[in-house]
C-alpha cells in the first residue's frame, strides 16, 4: 500500500488505441487522384492537345468534393465511435460499482424503484379482485421496502373494496330469492337462504332470509286457504276444487285434518258435477267434449266407479270425435 498518493477506488482505463477509420485512406486517395488529374490536365495543355487537358481537369475538379466529403464523414464517423465507447465503458463502471455493494446496499438504492413495481402490481390484482395475492405483494413493501403508510393504505382499499364487492353480491342474491318467493317456489327460496347464510355469516342482511320465506310460505297458505272456503261457500266447486290442489302442497296433515270433511264435500260435488256434464255431453252426442269431460273423470277421480264406467266407453266416444272432426 502506497503513502502519500490519492488513488481512485476503480482506476480509470484509458481506452486502447483505436483502429483507424477505413474511410479516412480513401479520403486521401480520391485527393491524390484528384491532384494527378488536374497535374495531367496542365501537362496536356502544356503540349497542345487542349481536349485532353479539359477532362483531366473537370475530373480532378470533380474528385475534389468526394475527397472533401469522405474526409468530413470519416471525422464524424470517428466522434460517433468515440461517444459509444464513452458511454460503453461508464456502463462497465457501473456495473462494476453495483457488483461491489452488498444485497442490503444494493437494495437500498433500488429501493424507489422496487416501489414504482410493486405498487403497479398491487393495483393490478386489487383491479382484477385477486386481494390475497394483493395482499402478500403489500407484505413485502411494508417489510421489504420500509413503506408503511402506503401498505396501510393499499390494505384500507381493499377492505373496502371487498366490502362493497360482497354487498353488490348480497344484493344480487337477494333479488333472486325475492324472485323465487314471487314464484311460490318456497323449498328452493329456503335452500338458497341457508346458502346464503353459510357464505355471509358476519352480514346482518343474511341474517333474516330464512324467517322471510318462512313468512312468504305461511301467507300464501293461509291467502290459499282463504280462497278455498270462500269458493266453497259460494258454491263455486271448480275454483274450490282448483285452490284445493294449490293448497295441498303446503299443508301439513295436522293442519290438513280441519279442511278434509270440506274437502270431502268439495271433491264429491265435483265428481258429481263433471259426472253429470259427461252424461249430457253424451246425449247431445257432443262427441268432442264428452271425450274430454271423459278424460277429466279418468285423470281427477280414476279410482271410482264413475271411472270405471267412463273407460269402457272413451275409446267409442274418441272414435265418434275423430270422425267429426
Amino acid at each position: 500500500m502506497r503513502h502519500g498518493t490519492n488513488e481512485p477506488a476503480h482506476p480509470v482505463r484509458r481506452p486502447a488505441n483505436r483502429p483507424p477509420s477505413q474511410i479516412a485512406p480513401l479520403a486521401l486517395l480520391v485527393v491524390w487522384y484528384a491532384a494527378s488529374m488536374i497535374f495531367a490536365g496542365w501537362v496536356s495543355q502544356q503540349r497542345g492537345e487542349p481536349v485532353i487537358a479539359w477532362a483531366a481537369l473537370l475530373l480532378g475538379l470533380f474528385l475534389g468534393p468526394v475527397a472533401l466529403t469522405l474526409l468530413v464523414t470519416a471525422k464524424d464517423g470517428a466522434r460517433v465511435m468515440e461517444a459509444k465507447v464513452d458511454e460503453l465503458t461508464r456502463a462497465v463502471r457501473a456495473i462494476q460499482d453495483q457488483s461491489a455493494l452488498s444485497d442490503d446496499a444494493r437494495r437500498i438504492i433500488n429501493r424507489r424503484q422496487e416501489r414504482e413495481v410493486l405498487c403497479q402490481a398491487i393495483e393490478e390484482d386489487i383491479a382484477s379482485g385477486n386481494f390475497d395475492a394483493a395482499r402478500t405483494l403489500i407484505g413485502e413493501l411494508a417489510d421489504r421496502c420500509g413503506y408503511r403508510t402506503d401498505a396501510e393504505e393499499f390494505r384500507r382499499r381493499i377492505d373496502q373494496t371487498r366490502a362493497q364487492t360482497v354487498e353488490e353480491e348480497i344484493t344480487d342474491a337477494i333479488a333472486s330469492l325475492d324472485g323465487l318467493i314471487m314464484q311460490r317456489r318456497f323449498d328452493q327460496a329456503e335452500t338458497a337462504a341457508a346458502r346464503l347464510g353459510r357464505l355471509y355469516p358476519d352480514s346482518p342482511r343474511t341474517a333474516s332470509l330464512r324467517a322471510r320465506v318462512e313468512q312468504a310460505r305461511e301467507s300464501c297458505k293461509a291467502e290459499l286457504e282463504r280462497r278455498f272456503l270462500v269458493a266453497s261457500h259460494e258454491g263455486r266447486v271448480e275454483d274450490a276444487l282448483s285452490t284445493l290442489k294449490e293448497l295441498d302442497a303446503y299443508l301439513s296433515p295436522n293442519e290438513a285434518e280441519p279442511l278434509r270433511e270440506l274437502a270431502r264435500g268439495v271433491i264429491g260435488r265435483a265428481r258429481e258435477n263433471l259426472g253429470a256434464e259427461f252424461k249430457i255431453a253424451v246425449q247431445d252426442r257432443r262427441w268432442k267434449d264428452a271425450s274430454s269431460i271423459g278424460e277429466r273423470i279418468i285423470a281427477e277421480f280414476p279410482n271410482t266407479r264413475m271411472a270405471t264406467e267412463v273407460r269402457q266407453m272413451i275409446d267409442a266416444i274418441r272414435t265418434r270425435a275423430r270422425e267429426l272432426a
